[in-house]
């Protein structure tokens, strides 16, 4: 981030909470002054501790829990004031009008005493209105301030295990009740609990799974950001392989820009032998047969292909090479606008793809029979199984989370499929 942008945001939220403060000081006028003081001292020294906070948090070398604790509650206390401006906003421009219409009214020739009597008995109610308004913005601020912390104690990593079954008419009888395993978006940047990490790792282990899908998103920025968590993910092993690609995350583009530099080839390099060392075979534009009882299916992976501002590193042509006498074809693409966008237009024999990347916004709602996200303003598949002709795509919300450290009602996926035929 560049410093003279972290200024200015610093700046600014200074203000916001300089105009927070002057609010509610105004309305609980009956405070005694040294309950005042106390509240002044520590508004203040929270603030300005958690804005120097961010400075050290992106400048220095700290510890990754303490750099999670400092973002995250410079984040849920931006986020509740930002929650009262617009009732602070309301009662100044009121309180404005008032004042105008008075000046106005003051200054006509003919004001009787009537009039004077009717405009002082209106003088109480604009203090009245206002600690109606500023209460209602402390109200509106707490709702958000109370369910994203509940969301970060409670849903970050609360894994939920999905399970799904997934018809492939031409899929080979001793492929027929096989088990397959989904995790997306690992995000290992941004964890900051290893034990509730391993429990999940476990939680997917317990399940058995014949072989596993990874649909992207390792990392946030940097591969580096997986050292501490690698052991964990090594864990995540199955009969016939782990296969994953890489996502939009994974190449560093984000860190070093879009243009190639040696250190981003080396971070990209550090990439691919990470994923060797963990034991999961890394498709990168490229297709495996998968073999029992010498039948066949073909696993295809495919580079990042997105929509919009996100890369297309992905080759179709390449990872579909040689496999028409494959009877089924499944495909690891991380986003899900490449299914409506290249393959269902052009690539019919893929019978189902597997992706991730929308964390369903890590906002929502998700139950049995509804579902329902911001998220689905912009995707139009962002969660769970789509199918459209013969072709089907399942998009997984994630393992892992990126910005807000936790998850409100679309929580941390294991996706669970058995394969059957129709």
């Amino acid at each position: 981030m560049r410093p003279n942008f972290l200024l200015f945001l610093c700046v600014f939220v200074l203000l916001i909470d300089f105009y927070c403060y002057k609010a509610i000081i105004g309305t609980f006028k009956k405070w005694s002054p040294k309950t005042k003081k106390v509240f002044t001292i520590t508004w203040w020294t929270v603030n300005v501790l958690l804005i120097g906070g961010v400075f050290a948090a992106i400048y220095l070398n700290l510890f990754l829990s303490a750099r999670a604790v400092i973002l995250v509650a410079f984040f849920l206390l931006s986020v509740a004031k930002f929650m009262m401006i617009p009732f602070l906003l309301i009662d100044d421009i009121r309180r404005g009008l008032i004042k105008l219409f008075k000046t106005v009214k003051k200054s006509s020739p003919v004001v009787n005493k009537e009039e004077e009597v009717t405009e002082e008995a209106q003088v109480g109610e604009p203090i009245s209105r206002s600690a109606f308004l500023v209460k209602a913005g402390l109200v509106a601020a707490a709702v958000p301030l109370s369910s994203l912390s509940w969301g970060i104690i409670s849903g970050a990593y609360d894994y939920q295990i999905k399970r799904r079954t997934l018809v492939l008419p031409n899929l080979p009888s001793a492929f027929d009740g096989i088990k397959l395993a989904q995790i997306s978006d690992i995000h290992s940047g941004s964890f900051y609990n290893k034990v509730a990490v391993k429990g999940g790792v476990e939680m997917l282990m317990a399940e058995k799974p014949d072989f596993v899908f990874f649909t992207g998103d390792l990392v946030n920025n940097l591969t580096s950001e997986v050292k501490d968590y690698q052991d964990i993910f090594s864990k995540v092993t199955a009969p016939l392989g782990v296969y994953s690609v890489l996502g939009n995350h994974d190449y560093g583009d984000y860190h070093f820009g879009r243009e190639s530099s040696p250190a981003k080839v080396k971070n990209l390099q550090d990439m691919v032998k990470t994923h060797q060392l963990m034991g999961w075979d890394l498709l990168m534009n490229q297709n495996r047969r998968l073999k029992v009882d010498g039948q066949e299916i073909g696993i295809l992976g495919i580079e990042n292909w997105g929509m919009g501002r996100f890369p297309k590193y992905g080759k179709m042509e390449l990872a579909t090479a040689n496999t028409d006498d494959l009877p089924v074809k499944l495909l690891l693409s991380h986003d899900p606008s490449h299914w409506r966008n290249e393959v269902l237009q052009k690539y019919p024999q893929i019978d189902a793809m597997f992706a991730g990347h929308t964390h369903g916004m890590q906002f929502g709602v998700r139950l049995k029979e509804f579902q329902w996200s911001p998220v689905q303003y912009i995707y139009k598949e962002w969660a769970g199984l789509y199918a459209e002709k013969q072709q089907q795509l399942y998009v997984n919300v994630g393992y892992g989370f990126l910005g807000y450290p936790g998850r409100v009602g679309i929580l941390p996926e294991i996706t669970i499929f058995e394969l059957k035929r129709a």
